[in-house]
């Protein structure tokens, strides 16, 4: 059998704490393998190493059969290895044919020759069913348009290896069920296609092989026919994950929140939400699905009090906020999960105990009327949140930026479910960590919801918004352009909703 890749007895050590210990993996060419794993189980830093990002502290690389020795990302693209990361690499301001060649332009004398690069990328196209608009500037595309770019960027280099890190993460079901043709083409022709991604149900669909990593070793080598997405969990988590608490679904309470025509102006000056109403009652979950860029962001800043409104109204227990700022609407109990923890969420040098109370820290429980801080009852809510919420640390004195993505997240959920808020705005609450942590905080807020808790969940992951939603509300372009019934609905007819084909808007 012949194996494009071989990885043999990969060990990467950083200092004291040992990523990657004497993993063996062999890919077979023409194949999909899949590399699952918690967050910081080592698998990102496996494809890094495979891609010359990082060199192994031991151990071998082999490709096609060829021991190779990789200093940087240069010599793993002579070895036509290429990857797609997580966060697209390309130039926003150029066309889609440009940022293609980029680097590799061909040459006609001293002039490029564009004709040349456009019949060969038009032939990658073909080949792999792959069109996209070539002189579209590349920041005008969609992403699963984007994503196409990428592949076709590294098909252009003579990739026969291709890298992908959580590919589907921000497309609609279309987008990815067009990117896993594409795959499957790429694989048809011979290539070998490694696949990191945290969507099981992807897994089984896509993959051939699978391999799982927990916590620096490789745990399982298995053919996708010979297992399922509950096997695979466990695996990776090392014990059944536990199963979604039962929801009261009591909605028949007070009305918590009415927002009425919401414009909110963005960052370039333009109307990223357009007349948006919707209201949430009490224990009710409305979540929110969207392709990335479709205002989602801007709804969560401007409820949580972060956006100031240009029109509309927002209402909080028949009270209008729309002028009170972020600190007021926290005191008033409206927490917020903000979608990137690391630059919203968390002062990474500070220490666990310190984030447990960031904003907070204002309120009479945790200072005085002088503004002195009790020292007590913040380390009292950080060790109740460590313990309560799992957060696996040292001590509370350990510095955020030593916790692993999951456990940043736990701290920053634990802090804005402890004060007993009466609305929750959760803004990707799930983006990053693995699926024993992704399973935790599921519950945890239906734990909320059940004690009278409204929650505005905004999610870029459907298995999210249906398996908690009471409704879901698809905005698309600034606006809702429907609100259904998540068991009324499937996904690729809210892909619709989602891409802007259907909808009232539509």
């Amino acid at each position: 059998m012949e194996y494009s890749v071989e990885l043999k007895h990969i060990r990467k050590e950083y200092g004291p704490v040992i990523a990657n210990e004497d993993i063996s993996i062999s890919v077979r060419s023409g194949s999909v393998m899949c590399i699952v794993g918690e967050n910081g189980a080592g698998k990102s830093t496996l494809m890094n190493i495979l891609y010359g990002l990082e060199q192994p502290t031991s151990g071998e690389i082999c490709i096609r059969g060829r021991k190779v020795n990789f200093h940087s990302s240069r010599d793993a693209i002579k070895m036509k290895i290429g990857m797609v990361h997580q966060h697209f690499m390309l130039v926003n301001e150029l066309s889609v044919l440009e940022n293609i060649i980029l680097g590799m332009e061909p040459r006609k004398g001293i002039s490029l020759d564009y004709q040349k690069a456009r019949s060969q990328v038009e032939a990658l196209e073909k080949q792999f069913g792959m069109q996209v608009p070539l002189d579209a500037l590349a920041g005008d595309l969609a992403v699963g348009l984007q994503q196409k770019v990428e592949i076709l960027k590294i098909l252009y280099r003579g990739a026969e290896i291709l890298i992908l890190d959580e590919p589907t993460a921000v497309l609609t079901p279309q987008e990815t069920g067009d990117l896993f043709t594409s795959l499957r083409a790429l694989a048809r022709d011979g290539k070998t296609i490694l696949l990191i991604t945290h969507h099981l149900d992807e897994v089984m669909e896509i993959s051939d092989d699978i391999v799982v990593i927990r916590r620096g070793r490789s745990i399982a080598a298995l053919k996708a026919e010979q297992t399922n997405a509950a096997e695979l969990a466990v695996h990776m988590v090392g014990s059944a994950l536990p199963e979604l608490h039962q929801r009261a679904r009591d909605f028949d309470g007070r009305e918590v929140i009415r927002c009425e025509n919401l414009v909110v102006r963005g960052n370039n000056g333009l109307d990223a939400l357009k007349n948006v109403s919707f209201t949430i009652r009490e224990g009710e979950i409305l979540g929110f699905a969207g392709v990335s860029g479709n205002g989602q962001s801007e709804l969560a800043q401007a409820v949580a009090g972060l956006l100031p409104l240009a029109e509309g109204k927002i209402e909080f227990n028949g009270e209008d906020i729309s002028s009170l700022t972020r600190r007021e609407r926290m005191l008033a109990g409206i927490s917020y999960i903000p979608e990137d923890r690391k630059t919203d969420g968390l002062c990474l040098p500070w220490s666990i105990e310190e984030n447990c109370i960031a904003g907070y820290y204002v309120s009479e429980q945790y200072s005085t009327r002088a503004g002195v801080l009790k020292r007590k009852e913040r380390a009292a809510a950080a060790a109740r949140i460590r313990e309560q919420f799992d957060v696996r640390a040292h001590s509370i004195k350990t510095p955020m930026g030593a916790l692993s993505g999951g456990n940043q997240q736990k701290v920053v959920i634990g802090r804005e479910m402890i004060h007993d808020p009466k609305l929750i705005v959760a803004a990707e609450p799930t983006r990053g960590v693995d699926i024993g942590a992704i399973s935790f905080i599921h519950n945890n807020l239906v734990d909320l919801s059940n004690k009278k808790t409204a929650i505005l969940l905004i999610s870029s992951d459907l298995n999210e918004i249906f398996e908690l939603s009471d409704r879901i509300a698809v905005l698309y372009g600034g606006r809702i352009v429907a609100v259904v019934d998540p068991h009324n609905v499937t996904k690729e007819e809210l892909g619709l909703y989602m891409a802007g084909v259907k909808g009232s808007e539509a």
